[in-house]
């Protein structure tokens, strides 16, 4: 197929999967492999390969992702049904105030987001965010949204995450002075984040059934009366879902982890992850070490460990049996079953868009456009995300054709860090569903697929927006 032909077809499929989940209202999960399946044979894919390359896709993402979001609702499960996290939720509720608990747990999320993938920090923070928007009497949209954008942002933008480390390699930027420069402005969209955020009048948005809703619905009281901040019904204020309330679940309070346990229990693998993100940045890359950090550092590792920490914890503390010890974490996968399988026919339909030639179609295409090449990595960065879901892809394959234009145009290093930036803030921005983060957030957070391209879509795309924007004006001035 002719380049018009392939991106005409891209466009064709996105708006078909549309009407297929939002119109049709067949489920996502079975959408997206139906489109990925028409997508492939009208886009050529022969037929004998058009099944192994939607199984490719698939593999790929929840190669990584079932086990992550498996051991990361294990984790918050266990913290929430023992009653500590709506416990650590009270009490810095109490201290703060419910007003300033947004912006506290986003300016953790910046903080936590530094060392930690997106889909990591999102899924650990996940049952405290809920936490937090129950006690604080919030929809958990309004915390919920705020905290995805920084850590994406961050994700995108920062070393030592896989894309900008990789993306300064292949353009010759320092990752040194990438990282600080990366932090300051990084921080700025942050801030530009958490205000659009607020936009969105959530107040109209049902959530459907979720992580979220099933976190409003229990309530684990420790009968701490003197914490309360006000009514912990179930409902939240500003359009959560319609909840029905349950009768709480009291334990003794001396038998409920304290806001400490939480705190460090949720802090262990973020810090396994940091150091061995650090010790890999660091270390030479003949040293011994290096293969212990990785160990060590990787997300599967780190849960792992955390969540045997966890339960062995949360054991000594609640006197729970073994038995109901063990159900209550069984009990966290039904719950992110759906999660992982739309989120991996997402993976399938990114693949597929990839296989078919669409991306490399686009590519040509905006690389025949004359634009300055900061302008360009932005825009190149941002249309390839559109198209086939994947910010480290799409800032990976634009760093590489720029890298030329790049190593010839006798940029400063602070401008080679600017133009790097500029790509890593293209791959922020429309984050819709052939994205593998679309489906997690919206999924945890109890969004349609409808109001999800109402929020997440346009949130991550003002957040990209305004990245860019941010670091031309530097580029200009420098």
């Amino acid at each position: 197929m002719g380049t018009l032909a392939l991106l005409l077809t891209a466009l064709a499929a996105v708006g078909v999967l549309l009407v297929l989940v939002i119109k049709v209202e067949l489920p996502a999960f079975v959408s997206l492999l139906l489109v990925a399946m028409g997508t492939a044979l009208v886009t050529g894919i022969p037929l004998e390969e058009v099944v192994p390359v939607m199984v490719a896709g698939m593999a790929k993402v929840l190669g990584s992702v079932a086990i992550i979001v498996g051991l990361g609702s294990m984790l918050g499960r266990l913290i929430e049904v023992s009653g500590g996290a709506e416990h650590l939720a009270r009490r810095f509720t109490h201290v703060l105030g419910p007003k300033r608990v947004i912006v506290a747990l986003t300016a953790a999320a910046f903080i936590l987001g530094i060392p930690v993938f997106f889909d990591v920090g999102f899924i650990i923070l996940a049952p405290i965010v809920f936490a937090f928007a129950k006690v604080a009497g919030l929809n958990p949209l309004k915390i919920g949204l705020p905290v995805g954008a920084v850590l994406l942002t961050v994700h995108v933008t920062v070393p030592p995450h896989p894309g900008p480390v990789a993306a300064a390699a292949l353009t010759g930027a320092d990752v040194g002075l990438l990282t600080v420069v990366g932090i300051v402005i990084a921080a700025v969209v942050a801030v530009v984040g958490f205000f659009a955020a607020r936009i969105f009048n959530i107040s109209k948005i049902t959530l459907g059934p979720s992580p979220a809703t099933e976190a409003v619905e229990h309530s684990y009281d420790d009968e701490d009366a003197d914490l309360e901040p006000g009514s912990s019904s179930g409902g939240t204020s500003g359009g959560a879902a319609t909840v029905t309330k349950t009768e709480p679940k009291t334990e003794p309070k001396s038998r409920i982890p304290s806001a400490g346990t939480v705190t460090a229990l949720i802090l262990l693998p973020i810090l396994l992850i940091m150091i061995g993100s650090t010790l890999n940045t660091v270390l030479a890359e003949d040293s011994p070490l290096r293969p212990f950090a990785s160990f060590v550092g990787a997300p599967t590792t780190a849960l792992l460990v955390g969540v045997l920490v966890a339960y062995f914890v949360i054991w000594r503390i609640t006197g729970w049996s073994k038995t109901k010890l063990g159900s209550v974490a069984d009990s966290a996968l039904p719950i992110v079953a759906i999660i992982i399988f739309v989120t991996g026919a997402g993976g399938v339909f990114g693949n597929v868009l990839v296989e078919s030639g669409i991306g490399d179609a686009l590519t040509e295409t905006l690389t025949s456009v004359g634009m300055p090449v900061i302008l360009a990595g932005f825009v190149l960065s941002l249309a390839l995300r559109a198209a086939q879901g994947s910010a480290t892809v799409a800032i990976l394959t634009t760093a590489g054709l720029l890298a030329n234009a790049i190593a010839e145009g006798g940029y400063t290093q602070l401008q080679v860090v600017l133009i790097t930036l500029a790509i890593g803030f293209g791959g922020l921005g429309l984050s819709h569903i052939n994205d593998s983060g679309f489906w997690i957030v919206t999924k945890y957070l109890g969004l349609s697929v409808a109001d999800g391209l109402k929020t997440w879509t346009v949130l991550t795309t003002i957040c990209g927006v305004a990245g860019f924007a941010l670091t031309w004006l530097v580029f200009a001035l420098v």
